[in-house]
């Protein structure tokens, strides 16, 4: 039933798209497009609003980006380190709760599975 109302409402939505793209796209083609705003490069239009905020001539456009780019990689060292203490954390309150026992149920199952086989072996012989 979940699966009917999902495959419905696909349909609804697909068929409104449609209809909203054939109705729009002929104004859309009308429309004049100066173009002037995507003529610029993302990069060229930064380092332009970076000389308009900062009229010195003496303004070294690599030794900016290398500050923001040490900047950025300050920032996700030490969110990383944030993490690495957190989960630290985490794995201490499950030792300290006895729920840390992960590795020993693996070798639970595995001494289980083997002798399985074994004995799977001991029967086929």
């Amino acid at each position: 039933m979940i699966e009917l109302i999902a495959i419905i409402i696909l349909i609804c939505s697909l068929g409104i798209l449609t209809a909203l793209s054939i109705w729009k796209i002929p104004v859309l083609a009308q429309l004049s497009f100066d173009g002037d705003i995507c003529d610029q490069d993302i990069f060229t239009r930064a380092k332009s609003k970076v000389k308009e905020l900062v009229p010195s001539k003496s303004f070294n456009h690599k030794n900016f980006l290398q500050k923001i780019l040490l900047h950025v990689r300050i920032l996700s060292l030490k969110t990383e380190n944030k993490t690495n203490n957190l989960i630290q954390r985490l794995s201490q309150q499950d030792r300290i709760n006895g729920k840390d026992n992960y590795w020993e149920e693996l070798k639970k199952t595995s001494k289980s599975i083997k002798r399985k086989r074994v004995r799977v072996k001991k029967s086929a012989e």
